[in-house]
């Protein structure tokens, strides 16, 4: 098993493992196009769980220059449990440190029981209970 960093070619493969996961919902700034500007914005900080070349875990990070972002923290079911998701997100937040960012946010769905459960059990992260999140979507046109 090995984490490297996230490249263009692996898109069809992220968007097979993202679809496969119903705590994940994909949306237009996942097609290619939009990935790849990601990547080139955030690079070396979005990273996949590999083994013999199938992937089998993603976490997609980026920041603002002041907070990271991290979405689509996953780990294929037959994977879980070795500890796979905590190394990508340790890895992650030591790259973020590394640019002076020490404080990140990650977004997950209410209904998403074992991803909520997982970000609850980690050291450091907490709940917000003091703030709702709003969202507005540009038309942007692209397709997965």
């Amino acid at each position: 098993m090995s984490i490297r960093p996230v490249l263009p070619a692996d898109h069809s493969a992220l968007i097979a493992l993202w679809q496969a996961e119903p705590s994940i919902r994909l949306r237009p700034d996942d097609a290619f196009e939009p990935f790849c500007a990601y990547l080139a914005r955030n690079p070396g900080l979005s990273v996949v769980a590999e083994r013999e070349g199938q992937l089998v875990g993603s976490l997609m990070v980026g920041h603002d220059g002041r907070r990271g972002y991290l979405q689509h923290l996953l780990v294929a079911p037959a994977f879980r449990g070795q500890g796979l998701a905590k190394a990508m997100l340790d890895g992650a937040l030591a790259r973020l440190r590394e640019l002076g960012i020490h404080k990140s946010h990650v977004f997950v769905l209410s209904d998403a029981e074992p991803a909520l459960a997982f970000w609850a059990a980690q050291h450091g992260w907490e709940a917000r209970q003091d703030i709702q999140v709003f969202s507005t979507r540009a038309p942007c046109g692209a397709t997965l």
